[in-house]
């Protein structure tokens, strides 16, 4: 089969993967000039003072739990080193920074009288051993972690963290989310050597050598289904051309599928639509000096005050000396992509950050090198109660058109060992349908 694939993320890579492993034919369009989707990774422009980094730094922090097999397998199946370590993960409540990665850390926190700890843990404990997401679909976290945990535990931990990641959306989420969460966290976590993009690069030559062929800087502007499926591109020149396969594959967030399809039935528009979402907006300080002193990894934020989601010290993680001995510490929210701050430039969004970050290192600014701010429109789907009704099936009205994005990813959150996970069950389907 002749086989197109927009978007390179890693579900995009995946699929393709898949499919060049079953001898078809696969072209594969992506908008920007790299591979990597979300996780896509950059290098700073240096001065004459600075020397580069060996490795590059994704733009929206990542990383892998150790139990993330589809994608750990991938880079096994391909000969790409990973790096397993178990970082530091901690909590920002009433002015000071609590360790809270393990049941020890729980049962001591300082916060919390013991009884409402003892709740805590055998609710988290419930969730973590429990193997049915399916009843809990429809219950609403937050009332069930309320009369459970109690209202203390909850208003102190969770309803902080929930509000600071869903904002408006807090109320509605699932707890098959919340399930999903605690199910698939491990203390032990795992990153690609080199980073992310060295890894999609890597992924990319892999499939070239199987005969894929790649088209960067390409945007795809209009997809038809006939007798065979037409795909219009234009590339960074301005020119426009159109191939036609037997299938295509669209892994971008449902609405722009919508935008690139037109003859899509009104209703499905209208059902992909209702689906909603946040973008992410990730400042990266770059830092003569550690941060985080006492070696958290990654701090969420539980004070809904605060104007900073969580505070992820990736050097915290993976080693200094991979970028040049730079300290590298992302100020990360999920907003939606009208948010006032996701208007504004570096500069700006730090001035707000400023206060709460001096509350954490006072003389931060001393150190600051510089800083890189990023954004993207989509990157969290909102999970409400019974998703799996509304979760758009792979295939679309459109014959041999099919729809694989991080919307479909449930009942577990974004990243991309689903991300893999989904590319490499849509190349199944694809295939199947042969």
């Amino acid at each position: 089969m002749k086989i197109a694939i927009v978007g390179a993320g890693f579900t995009g890579l995946s699929a393709a993967f898949e499919l060049l492993n079953k001898k078809n034919e696969v072209f594969i369009f992506e908008k920007d000039n790299q591979p990597g989707g979300l996780a896509i990774g950059f290098k700073p422009l240096q001065t004459k003072d600075e020397k580069e980094w060996n490795w590059s730094l994704e733009k929206h922090y990542h990383h892998w739990f150790s139990n993330d097999d589809k994608v750990i397998n991938l880079a096994q199946k391909i000969g790409y080193g990973i790096i397993k370590k178990r970082p530091k993960t901690s909590i920002y409540s009433e002015g000071k920074i609590y360790q809270l990665d393990s049941p020890m850390h729980v049962l001591a926190f300082p916060k919390l009288p013991f009884i409402d700890k003892a709740r805590m843990a055998a609710v988290l404990g419930f969730l973590k051993f429990n193997p049915l997401w399916k009843p809990l679909e429809k219950l609403n976290a937050e009332n069930f972690l309320l009369k459970t945990m109690g209202k203390n535990a909850y208003k102190k931990i969770w309803d902080p963290q929930l509000k600071n990641k869903f904002g408006e959306f807090s109320k509605d989420i699932s707890l098959a989310w919340f399930w999903a969460r605690i199910k698939k966290r491990t203390p032990d976590l795992v990153y690609p050597s080199g980073g992310f993009l060295e890894f999609a690069d890597f992924l990319v030559r892999e499939c070239e050598k199987k005969g894929a062929k790649f088209f960067f800087n390409t945007e795809v502007e209009e997809i038809k289904s006939a007798k065979q499926v037409s795909v219009k591109y234009k590339m960074i020149n301005g020119k426009s051309s159109i191939i036609n396969f037997d299938a295509v594959i669209v892994t971008l967030p449902s609405i722009f599928f919508t935008k690139i399809a037109p003859d899509l039935p009104q209703k499905y528009v209208n059902k992909l639509l209702k689906l909603k979402g946040l973008g992410a907006i990730n400042l990266v300080l770059r830092l003569k000096e550690q941060f985080l002193k006492d070696g958290t990894y990654w701090l969420s934020i539980c004070d809904t005050k605060s104007p900073i989601m969580a505070i992820v010290e990736h050097t915290n993680f993976m080693d200094k000396k991979n970028y040049n001995n730079e300290h590298l510490v992302y100020l990360g929210n999920y907003l939606p992509f009208d948010h006032r701050y996701m208007k504004m430039e570096k500069d700006e969004l730090l001035k707000i950050y400023d206060p709460f970050l001096k509350k954490i290192k006072p003389d931060y600014e001393d150190s600051v090198i510089s800083s890189e701010l990023f954004k993207v429109p989509f990157a969290q789907p909102i999970i409400p109660v019974n998703y799996s009704k509304i979760v758009p099936p792979f295939e679309t009205p459109l014959p041999n058109v099919y729809l694989a994005n991080i919307q479909q990813v449930y009942p577990w959150d974004r990243g991309t060992n689903y991300a893999v996970e989904l590319g490499q069950k849509v190349a199944k389907l694809v295939t199947s349908n042969e």
